[in-house]
């Protein structure tokens, strides 16, 4: 009896070394195209090293809102998923996001994740969304054209007047050469670049809970001049008035642009497509010094009522780890952790530090509804853009969207 019993559990034991983790899970999370090159990086590392696993499903971008409010609301929704941080105070405010305040408040690094993701993540003082992918908007220059200018090719400008000053002197070099460009009918590319000349000027167009539209300051107004007086000058292609944002990175690289507000995006991108044009990357800067940026990707959002909470916390935490944060730089985001940024930059071209300073000190709108009083095409920012930079009425141009923009923002939840 006892050698029988001896053998039993030496069968059941071997048995159970051939048997999967009964604990292990799969967690399914969503993310925007945006994100294709780097999220199947961190997905794969993670995968490899846990027994818990993530199912990963890119989404077109213009699809990635609209689908995930559909598949909350009818029960079908992913456990949690990477959406533009924008987006964050909506799906809070609707109440499919689940509140993680307490969980991510105790990780050791909170303090070092990006604040302006945080900020966006919190609605009524919970939070709901933290970081997870980062781009900051800077200012390029094209080194050749300025050293061709007369230029010195290794100092960007440093304020509106040396912005102007710099880009007359590219201009006068003829032909199809210009000296600044921007997407003019481009709302998200707008916001991404134009508002950090306001923001390092001491003005802003909401106030801080986004209830307020500030559309009047006096520096946005300062802002629209400095546009202003650029196209007057013939400074600025007459395409760009018309661009939706198909130029907005192409028009630079073409090679015969000198100045012109980018992304950190925009490194990767020339490294690798562009190999040939030389170029630097400094802040944008206010009218008078000073500087800001868009702090824009993506926050990490789970969705309410999940029971993969566990699997989607520790995958979250795998990819805050120097190990996760150098893997998204490696393959296009900058690091969310501004205590270990250094590090997972440090093989990298060293323009990443500035853009990762950059979107440290980063600012995002806040608002529920950002789409339709920022990036909607009809909406009041991009018919500010177009009426007050190319019209003939500015003030009308800014007392209509300060309007139009308010009343959108009283009559949605806050």
């Amino acid at each position: 009896m006892r050698k029988l019993m001896i053998g039993l559990a030496t069968l059941i034991a071997t048995a159970a070394i051939g048997l999967p983790a009964w604990s292990a899970e799969t967690a399914t999370i969503w993310v925007r195209a945006d994100a294709s090159n780097f999220m199947p990086k961190v997905v794969e590392a993670f995968n490899k090293s846990h027994d818990n696993q993530i199912k990963l499903d890119i989404i077109p971008n213009a699809e990635i809102i609209t689908k995930y409010g559909a598949a909350a609301a009818g029960g079908t929704a992913p456990d949690a998923l990477s959406l533009d941080l924008i987006y964050t105070p909506a799906f809070a405010a609707s109440g499919q996001l689940e509140d993680i305040t307490d969980w991510a408040k105790s990780l050791p690094y909170f303090a070092a994740l990006s604040p302006a993701h945080v900020k966006t993540g919190t609605y009524h003082g919970r939070i709901y969304g933290l970081p997870f992918s980062a781009d900051s908007s800077v200012l390029i220059w094209n080194k050749k054209l300025f050293k061709k200018a007369g230029l010195d090719p290794e100092k960007g400008p440093a304020n509106w007047a040396e912005i102007e000053a710099d880009a007359e002197r590219i201009n006068a070099l003829g032909g199809n050469i210009k000296g600044y460009y921007f997407s003019g009918n481009c709302p998200g590319c707008n916001i991404f670049t134009l508002t950090p000349l306001v923001w390092a000027s001491g003005g802003d167009i909401l106030s801080d809970d986004g209830t307020k539209a500030t559309l009047e300051g006096p520096q946005l107004r300062a802002a629209i001049d400095f546009y202003r007086s650029m196209i007057k000058k013939d400074l600025v292609p007459a395409g760009a008035q018309s661009d939706t944002g198909a130029n907005f990175f192409a028009a630079f690289a073409a090679g015969n642009i000198g100045i012109s507000p980018s992304g950190a995006f925009a490194i990767g991108a020339l490294n690798t497509q562009y190999p040939d044009i030389d170029y630097g990357i400094t802040f944008l800067p206010g009218k008078d010094g000073g500087w800001s940026s868009f702090a824009g990707g993506d926050n990490f959002v789970v969705t309410k009522g999940t029971p993969k909470v566990a699997v989607v916390k520790q995958f979250l935490e795998f990819a805050y780890s120097l190990e996760g944060q150098t893997l998204l730089a490696k393959y296009g985001s900058l690091p969310v952790r501004s205590d270990i940024a250094k590090q997972a930059l440090k093989d990298l071209d060293p323009r990443y530090q500035i853009a990762a300073e950059a979107m440290a000190k980063g600012r995002t709108p806040y608002s529920t509804v950002f789409n339709d009083i920022i990036n909607s095409a009809n909406g009041p920012w991009n018919q500010l853009i177009g009426e007050a930079l190319y019209g003939d009425d500015v003030e009308a141009a800014i007392t209509t969207a300060q309007k139009t923009m308010q009343s959108i923002i009283d009559t949605a939840p806050q």
